[in-house]
């Protein structure tokens, strides 16, 4: 009982400064609302559409029209500009305007109905790899179908039937099939990686300022006192409130993800709600050791938060750890965030059993040896008055 008392005077003496000190209750509330609201916004459509496209045509022809209207009913490219030539294409890209230029040539109706090969030429900006992956697939779909549709209405006039002139038009055919996130929903990877990686930052930030404003203001040592000169208990009843904070953080980043974005969710939640939990506890856990070592709040703050922007690099989200230099491989396994983002693809896209995601539990649960190293100097930091007030 005692311990629970020392625990709870210490967790009501957090909560008042809390309240008191405005920004650090924006730290725990607002700031991970807005930053959710923000990546919802964004990714709630999931794939960019109507990207603009410049189209040449060289050919005014009927054909030619054909292609345009084709090019301009793919899904994620939009004909917004018809340009008269080249150099005017290549200025709308500079400014970016246009992220790709398609120029049909001259006497290209003539070229297809001689049966002569007509070539159609595409220009991708290559500033951003997303939108020319997309437009670049808009493009190759659309010329490929409308140049089979030629090739079958040709076929079929000299007396094919449709099947034959189908099998003849196209004798190998690519069958592909995307198993776990079939309509390519860049939101269904993105937003399940950015919502956690807000987490982590806001988690690291708030447990730093939790215990570097003691040693700041010059409070630790009233602080180790209201829990009666335990420093496990200080430190419990410190970060319970930032604890309780986050966690309610992630049940609204799940709300967010599940049921607003409508990322799927194929294995088990259980599995993933302790999962982030023991996520956020590594984190406060990394968090202790820094601010153990530096005993400065400014310096721990920047360590802290490049130590937490890093993690989104090497977690091998966006590029996979395999392909990263042998030497850089290892630095992905220094992050909780990287086991974190395995479990969300694991239980939510691809449905694996929750066993699956048990060694990533243990990954992140073992950084809890970190704060154990700094404990004693953690003490010694608190009640040595040589280590107050810093910035």
């Amino acid at each position: 009982m005692r311990s629970l008392r020392n625990i709870y005077a210490v967790m009501r003496r957090e909560m008042q400064r809390i309240w008191a000190y405005k920004p650090y209750f924006m730290l725990l509330t607002v700031l991970p609302i807005v930053s959710f609201l923000f990546f919802t916004a964004i990714f709630e459509s999931g794939i960019p559409h109507n990207l603009p496209i410049a189209v040449l045509d060289e050919d005014h022809s009927v054909l030619s029209r054909k292609l345009t209207d084709m090019i301009d009913a793919a899904p994620e490219a939009e004909v917004r500009y018809e340009i008269t030539d080249i150099d005017e294409g290549e200025r709308l890209m500079r400014e970016g305007k246009v992220h790709a230029i398609v120029q049909i040539p001259s006497f290209f109706e003539k070229n297809i109905l001689s049966n002569t090969p007509a070539h159609v030429e595409g220009y991708i900006s290559g500033d951003n790899v997303l939108t020319n992956g997309l437009i670049s697939k808009d493009l190759l779909t659309t010329v490929t179908t409308f140049g089979t549709g030629i090739q079958l209405q040709i076929l079929m006039k000299q007396g094919l039937t449709e099947k034959q002139a189908m099998a003849q038009a196209m004798p190998v055919r690519f069958d592909k099939h995307v198993l776990f996130n079939p309509y390519t929903n860049y939101g269904y990877y993105l937003s399940p990686s950015f919502m956690p990686m807000m987490i982590m930052i806001f988690v690291v930030l708030a447990t730093v300022f939790a215990i570097g404003s003691e040693l700041r203001y010059s409070t630790a040592r009233e602080w180790i006192e209201t829990a009666e000169g335990s420093l496990f208990r200080a430190m419990t009843g410190k970060l319970l409130p930032v604890f309780m904070s986050m966690t309610l953080m992630a049940l609204l980043m799940f709300f967010l993800l599940f049921d607003v974005i409508n990322v799927p969710l194929n294995g088990s939640f259980t599995m993933l709600f302790v999962g982030c939990v023991v996520f956020i506890v590594s984190y406060m856990g990394i968090s202790i050791f820094i601010i153990g070592l530096t005993a400065d709040m400014r310096l721990a703050m920047s360590l802290g938060g490049g130590y937490s922007v890093m993690a989104f690099s090497l977690s091998g989200l966006t590029f996979p750890v395999m392909a990263m230099f042998k030497g850089i491989q290892l630095f992905s396994y220094i992050f909780p965030f990287t086991y974190f983002t395995d479990m969300i693809v694991d239980q939510a896209l691809r449905g694996a059993p929750a066993a699956y995601s048990i060694p990533d539990l243990c990954c992140m649960a073992a950084f809890q040896i970190l704060p154990l190293l700094v404990l004693p100097r953690l003490r010694r930091i608190a009640l040595d008055s040589s280590y107050w007030g810093k910035m």
